[in-house]
C-alpha cells in the first residue's frame, strides 16, 4: 500500500470500503452480462484475501460454456485495470442447490419445483412452488397416504422468509 494511502483500497485508489467495492464489483458485472437481458446477477461475495465470489443466473438457466466466457472476460478487466493490485481469485458460477434463492426472479424461474422454505420464526415447509407474487410466495404440501392424502397450500410472505433452497426430489 502506498505511503499516506492506509484508508485507500486497491481498487482504483478510491476511498473504499467494502460496501463501496461490492458496489462497484456488482455494477462491472451487471454491465458485462448486459447484452443478454435473459441472465441477471444474483450476487457478488468479496471475501478476505480478495477473493470475488460471483453468481449469475438466467431465466432459462445459464450454459457452462457463458459462465466460462464471462469468468474469462471478469478475470481479464480486473487484471488489465490492476483493480486489487494483481492479487485476488476470481469464482464466477450460477448459484448451485446449496445456495438460497435470493431474488424474486429466481423464485419466478423455479415454480413448479419443490422448495424447502425456512421462516424466521424457525418453521420449516416444504413443497412445490406454485406461485410467486411480489409479495409472497405458495407452495403446495401434500399430507397424508393413499386416500387420506391432501394437498395444503402455504402463503408465505416474503418477510417471513429467511431461506428458500430448491429439492431434488425422486
Amino acid at each position: 500500500m502506498l505511503e499516506g494511502n492506509e484508508d485507500r483500497s486497491l481498487l482504483l485508489f478510491l476511498p473504499m470500503n467494502p460496501v463501496s467495492q461490492l458496489h462497484e464489483l456488482e455494477r462491472r458485472v451487471e454491465a458485462l452480462i448486459s447484452a443478454e437481458p435473459s441472465l441477471f446477477l444474483v450476487e457478488v461475495r468479496l471475501l478476505p484475501g480478495n477473493n470475488i465470489k460471483v453468481f449469475i443466473d438466467g431465466d432459462q438457466g445459464v450454459s457452462i460454456e457463458k459462465l466460462v466466457a464471462y469468468n474469462r472476460a471478469f478475470y481479464r478487466q480486473i487484471e488489465d485495470e490492476g483493480l486489487f493490485g494483481g492479487d485476488f481469485s476470481l469464482e464466477l458460477s450460477s448459484p448451485g442447490l446449496d445456495e438460497p434463492l435470493k431474488l424474486h426472479r429466481q423464485y419466478i424461474k423455479n415454480k413448479g419445483r419443490f422448495v424447502e422454505v425456512m421462516e424466521k420464526d424457525g418453521v420449516k415447509k416444504e413443497g412445490k412452488l406454485v406461485e410467486a407474487t411480489g409479495e409472497s410466495i405458495i407452495i403446495e404440501e401434500e399430507k397424508g397416504k393413499g386416500k387420506k392424502r391432501e394437498t395444503v397450500q402455504h402463503m408465505i410472505p416474503f418477510e417471513n422468509i429467511k431461506t428458500t433452497k430448491v429439492q431434488i426430489k425422486f
